[in-house]
């Protein structure tokens, strides 16, 4: 089964309410197998720009990484970062090559 990611860059304006999307997207990331493989830490941007913050979130597969964002349960903690953050977010699946 191919793997699937998020890879997302993020500002985020007030990083207090952003704690409380960090703590609600807990349950759904846990329900549909995620892993963070990447969260903020030191970068070096090398070619064009980047926001602040990189994630990089790992699901058993492609279809895992779609249902998870799909949830319910993810849309309620989105709710709670839309207001604070801006961001990009890209759901791509794995090279099995």
């Amino acid at each position: 089964m191919t793997k699937g990611y998020w890879v997302a860059h993020v500002d985020v304006d007030d990083m207090d309410t952003y704690k409380s999307y960090i703590a609600a997207n807990a349950a759904p990331f846990a329900e549909y197998g995620a892993r963070f493989l990447v969260r903020g830490g030191e970068r070096v941007e090398k070619e064009g720009h980047a926001r602040a913050r990189t994630v990089v979130i790992e699901f058993p597969s492609y279809e895992d990484a779609l249902a998870c964002y799909e949830s319910a349960s993810y849309q309620k903690a989105k709710a709670l970062r839309d207001p604070v953050s801006t961001g990009d977010l890209v759901i791509i699946k794995g090279y099995d090559g």
